[in-house]
């Protein structure tokens, strides 16, 4: 009877252990360090605050404004961006001191120690070398601060005219309303133009004394302009707490906002934060018994939700870059930070899959950017199109979600924005359409722009399709072919013509022209030249056949891995041979394996590239992580299948990394992925595939087969 009593206790102590915490697994240093440019501290998913620390040192490196090489911190600041290639924002920096005898230096760089810093997903701590001890967490619009000073008294510095790398302040204002409470807003320019940041900062202690730096004064409350500082004094026998809301539209806004938290403390705000995103993260459950394997999994699936963030207020309300004070009312809230180039390969077909109910509104994000402004963005950042890149894609972002029947937005009038872009006045376009590809004697970034625009008129081509506009669909299917007038079958490569149908000369595959007048952008002809996942087979047969494209693709991962030229891209990263995984062009290419019948070839290179360019710690990306496309690869991957054209509703397969995983779908499905290994003299790869107990070809499965739910089963060979 005992030892019946004993296995009872035991099975329900083992019943009643809780899963662990997927946030455990998240590591917000990785890519901190290298050439990942993301940033450590804490936002919630998609949340307008991201409050994290500054090291206060500029370069490409620090586009995120921290970096893990870095031994000082110059501020904590309230909007960051997450591994883009061009640094800004940083706006309202808080930095707190133990004294004021550098109060009226430019920058403050305090030193600290990687062993006395620590971050989760919604919190991050830091013990400064002066003593402080630094908090943070944040809600959606919110930063919250607490800080544990090693004396009776210590001081804040709020810096309006702190900047880093391409950012500059352009005007200012700082002003204590009361004892407790702070307003003010910072104009800037940078990359994007016109911003406007509004915050209202409320503190738990009074302010014993204050003190304005720099610019001019209007009464012994308010200051204003370019660099304005000010200094204000606590007692600090207690923790400070210091909650600081934003808003683009103006500091009544602000304080509306951080007037919500009021009654929150700051334990309670990182519990709620941490739970978010443990909400985010159950959406895809994999085993967590490889530790690695998790940390990897989980701290990407966290990166797949920094971008794009929030831009409006909680009413609605958003300011834009020419001063206009508009409403969101095509949704919920209106998001800024479209990086489209990057994201439209991997991150926002992972959107369909895991953010249903957030997709319509980025969408309908991208429609008022284009009622706004008259186009659909290229590069949203603050309101302002920064037009950098290639492309426009917005277009396959959008077909995608047309094509997978993602509601919320309506789809006549998306189809005639994307047909807008199509015929744009600017980038190229009309030369494109005038010549059927884009001369280089004409743009720059000739070749990337022409099998771009073709993808992108494949896209609009599926939309009208589906919406009964047969003219329109075969105009933008003869578009989607322009990519064949710039293939060379001699060398194989898609190259450069000019006006008058001449391959430019001389050629060099290896070359790289990181400059506007570059043939490829950001990168080299092998990286380009593979871009046609729209027709696969179409492309094959250019080559002469599936055979001779297979072995193209081989001589990528074989060829020498170096660049050529005075201005080589610093993108270019990551190389194997010449399949450059560190930037997106080469995303796609691994998985045109298996679309050509070899599916073997790509279980090859995906296990050499989720070994090689995905670790933990601060260098664990080899690029950067681009608004979380690098992550979104990762993810995909991971599952064992890919979007390799983004826009066609098909995930093609690859090679498995988790053993098992639970897909969280719309309507309460799930799909339950089971990988049973074996070990052969076969090639390592997918050997067969069931979904629902039926055996399924080795090459792909429909989005809608995926939402279906259910088992899908793969026996993988290692």
């Amino acid at each position: 009877m005992k030892y019946f009593l004993l296995i009872l206790i035991v099975f329900n102590l083992s019943c009643n252990q809780q899963e662990p915490s997927l946030t455990s697994f998240v590591d917000p240093f990785l890519g901190t360090g290298g050439h990942g440019h993301v940033y450590p501290g804490a936002t919630v998913p998609f949340g307008m605050v991201q409050l994290s620390p500054d090291n206060g040192d500029e370069g490409w490196d620090w586009c995120a404004g921290y970096h893990y090489s870095s031994k000082t911190i110059a501020g904590f600041s309230h909007t960051h961006l997450s591994g883009t290639g061009i640094g800004d924002w940083c706006d309202i920096s808080v930095l707190p001191l133990t004294d004021t005898i550098e109060l009226r230096k430019e920058k403050i760089k305090l030193p600290f120690s990687h062993t006395n810093e620590t971050a989760k997903p919604g919190y991050y701590r830091v013990q400064l070398n002066n003593g402080i001890y630094c908090e943070l967490t944040a809600t959606e619009r919110t930063g919250v601060h607490r800080y544990s000073f090693p004396g009776k008294e210590g001081w804040l510095r709020f810096d309006i005219g702190f900047r880093i790398n391409w950012d500059a302040s352009t005007a200012g204002m700082l002003q204590l309303i009361n004892d407790s409470t702070l307003v003010g807003y910072r104009y800037s320019t940078g990359w994007a133009k016109g911003q406007k940041v509004y915050f209202a900062a409320t503190f738990s202690s009074s302010v014993k004394q204050h003190l304005f730096i720099d610019d001019s004064i209007r009464n012994h409350q308010t200051a204003e302009g370019r660099s304005v500082k000010l200094a204000v004094q606590f007692a600090t026998n207690d923790p400070l707490l210091v909650k600081v809301a934003i808003s683009s539209v103006s500091t009544a806004k602000a304080l509306a906002e951080v007037n919500k938290t009021t009654a929150q403390t700051f334990d309670a705000v990182s519990t709620a934060a941490n739970e978010l995103w443990e909400k985010e993260l159950r959406k895809i459950r994999i085993n967590t018994t490889n530790k690695e394997l998790a940390t990897k999994f989980y701290t990407s699936l966290y990166r797949t939700c920094m971008a794009p963030v929030m831009h409006s207020d909680a009413d609605g309300a958003y300011q834009t870059h020419d001063n206009k004070q508009l409403r969101f009312t095509k949704g919920k809230n209106k998001y800024t930070v479209f990086s489209q180039w990057d994201v439209f390969r991997a991150l926002n077909p992972l959107f369909t899959v895991t953010q249903q109910e957030r997709l319509p509104d980025m969408i309908n994000s991208m429609l008022q950017l284009h009622d706004d402004k008259g186009l659909l963005p290229v590069w949203d950042i603050s309101t302002w199109e920064a037009n950098t890149m290639t492309g426009y894609h917005s277009v396959p972002i959008i077909a995608d979600a047309i094509l997978k029947n993602i509601k919320g937005f309506d789809y006549n009038l998306a189809y005639e924005a994307m047909r807008k872009s199509a015929f744009q006045n600017q980038r190229g376009t009309p030369e494109y359409i005038q010549y059927g590809y884009l001369p280089q004697d004409k743009h720059g970034w000739s070749v990337t722009i022409t099998l771009e625009y073709a993808f992108d008129d494949w896209c609009i081509a599926q939309v009208a399709k589906k919406l009964g506009k047969t003219d329109d669909y075969t105009l933008f299917m003869q578009r989607a072919m322009s990519y064949k007038k710039l293939f060379d079958k001699k060398t194989g490569f898609m190259r450069s013509k000019d006006s008058k149908g001449n391959f430019i000369e001389p050629f060099d595959p290896l070359l790289s022209e990181h400059g506007f007048e570059g043939q490829y952008i950001e990168g080299t002809a092998w990286q380009h030249s593979f871009f046609v996942p729209h027709d696969v087979s179409g492309f094959a047969e250019l080559f002469g056949g599936r055979e001779k494209l297979i072995a193209k693709l081989d001589e990528l991962f074989t060829a020498p891995s170096e660049l050529h030229g005075e201005n080589t891209s610093a993108d270019v990263t990551g190389l194997i041979g010449q399949y450059a995984h560190g930037n997106e062009p080469s995303h796609h290419i691994i998985y045109m394996y298996t679309a050509l019948g070899q599916p073997a070839k790509a279980a090859k290179w995906i296990k050499v590239v989720a070994d090689s360019m995905y670790k933990t710690g601060p260098d664990g990306l080899v690029g950067n992580d681009d608004c979380g496309q690098m992550s979104a690869w990762y993810i995909w991957t991971s599952l064992g299948f890919y979007p390799m054209n983004p826009a066609s509703g098909e995930y093609v397969f690859g090679y498995p990394l988790v053993d098992n995983a639970v897909i969280q779908l719309p309507g309460k499905k799930e799909l339950h992925v089971t990988v049973k290994r074996t070990s052969s003299t076969k090639p390592a790869g997918i050997e067969f595939i069931k979904l629902n107990g039926k055996e399924i070809p080795v090459r792909s499965i429909t989005h809608e087969q995926l939402m279906q739910g259910g088992e899908l089963e793969m026996l993988v060979n290692e």
